[in-house]
């Protein structure tokens, strides 16, 4: 970063709940009734409130390359197009996704020095070339088709275990006693740490989400001072592997062994470490559940799964569209570009809406229905694009694949049997309680 980035805002730092009633959101507001350049698309309290996709479909009617001035994010462009959104993804030259630059995630801006360790958690979805690939080629292996078919007999009983442990009759919460446990059991594996330890995992990626919430922290610091616990379990971890390196293949042994990570500072160390448990964790938990409510609303395509199992590769992709857990990611202009006839400037920060262009009927007819035969359906932007294309998106292909197969096996149908609560993030777009009720065949 040099002095050309005009753009870098200072933010004041206040509590969690006074930064809540600073931007908060009128209890009964409708996203079609403010004015176009009020719309703040990543308020957490749209995705809350499940309005989200009002927002958005207002805004790639309306303006889909879209500026707001003035947030709790500090100034953003928002773009909403299906083909926008792609090639900014892919466009690594001009768009940086570097922690230096601003990051991934809003709010983040260009930096002269790193702030403060505490807060500074550099991961390599956050880095440009060479250093992104360097880091990442680093874990790629434990990814490969040929390893995940290692995993393929352990998820499937795994889930069949949950499954039919599963009360009958009974309300229960979906996300917590079927989502949770198997991305939980899933990482656990992925790190070589004990099954014991895997809720705190979930606790850890939870956190990430969690650290401008009221309800959990009083303040951001608080909830970052919590991660570093993370930092204390995993230090442990890698340096007894390294101590007893065994060539485990395990994802602590191959960063432990990595020419490019086996050297990283504490802060790094964490970032990556985290980067690894929210990838591992959101994506697979919140299509899960997001599939249970989708064929809730769409029980005709429930019954064509059922009459030809064959269709389930091509539903998981469909399902993960559907639900869009990313629902966005960040880059930082470094050169003026222009897109859709707007002018992004250099330093401006760019969110792209991964939840908007997977709703984009120009690239999905019918978007905001869930068809599970849909053509070019896995060309959703729900892993991303170019150089920082999700990791695990073949993990969570078959993690989700599996899980279908046995449900189809077992149940005639999950009903939703209560409302369901959503997650308070623009980020991780989550169902934290989706109470449900199974009857088996």
């Amino acid at each position: 970063m040099t002095e050309e980035n005009s753009n870098q805002q200072a933010f004041e730092y206040i509590s969690n709940a006074e930064m809540k009633q600073k931007w908060a959101l009128e209890d009964d507001i409708n996203p079609n009734d403010l004015p176009l350049d009020k719309i703040n698309p990543g308020h957490n309290e749209w995705f809350k409130r499940n309005q989200e996709l009002e927002v958005f479909e207002r805004l790639r009617q309306e303006d889909p390359v879209h500026y707001t001035e003035d947030s709790q994010f500090g100034s953003y462009w928002s773009i909403t197009s299906y083909e926008d959104i792609k090639a900014i993804d892919m466009d690594h030259e001009r768009f940086s996704s570097d922690i230096m630059n601003g990051g991934i995630r809003l709010g983040g801006q260009p930096m002269a020095e790193p702030p403060d360790e505490l807060f500074h958690l550099p991961m390599f979805i956050m880095q440009d070339q060479p250093k992104h690939t360097e880091q990442r080629k680093e874990v790629a292996p434990m990814f490969t088709g040929a390893h995940l078919a290692t995993f393929e007999e352990l998820i499937r009983t795994r889930t069949c275990n949950i499954l039919d442990d599963l009360p009958d009759g009974e309300s229960f919460n979906w996300v917590q006693d079927v989502s949770v446990e198997l991305t939980s059991r899933m990482l656990a594996t992925l790190f070589d740490v004990p099954q014991e330890d895997r809720l705190k995992l979930i606790h850890w990626s939870d956190t990430v989400e969690r650290i401008s919430d009221p309800n959990f922290f009083e303040t951001p610091e608080e909830g970052f001072q919590e991660i570093w616990k993370c930092f204390e379990y995993f230090n442990s971890v890698w340096e007894d592997r390294k101590a007893n390196d065994q060539g485990g293949g395990d994802l602590i042994s191959m960063l432990a062994r990595g020419e490019a990570t086996k050297n990283m500072s504490p802060n790094e160390f964490l970032g990556n470490i985290l980067l690894l448990i929210v990838a591992g964790n959101d994506t697979t938990r919140n299509s899960m559940s997001g599939g249970i409510s989708a064929f809730n609303k769409y029980p005709e395509q429930l019954k064509k799964v059922k009459a030809d199992n064959s269709l389930v590769p091509g539903m998981v992709s469909e399902i993960i569209r559907w639900q869009s857990p990313v629902a966005h990611m960040c880059r930082t202009a470094m050169e003026d570009v222009e897109v859709g006839g707007k002018l992004i400037k250099k330093w401006d920060k760019v969110a792209i809406w991964y939840v908007s262009g997977n709703r984009d009927n120009l690239k999905f007819p019918e978007s905001n229905q869930l068809i599970i035969d849909r053509s070019d359906v896995r060309q959703h932007l729900s892993f991303g694009f170019g150089i920082h294309r999700c990791l695990g998106n073949r993990l969570a292909d078959l993690q989700l694949k599996i899980l279908w197969e046995e449900i189809l096996k077992r149940f005639s149908h999950i009903e939703v049997v209560g409302e369901q609560q959503f997650l308070p993030s623009s980020f991780i777009r989550g169902i934290t309680e989706l109470p449900v009720v199974v009857h088996r065949h």
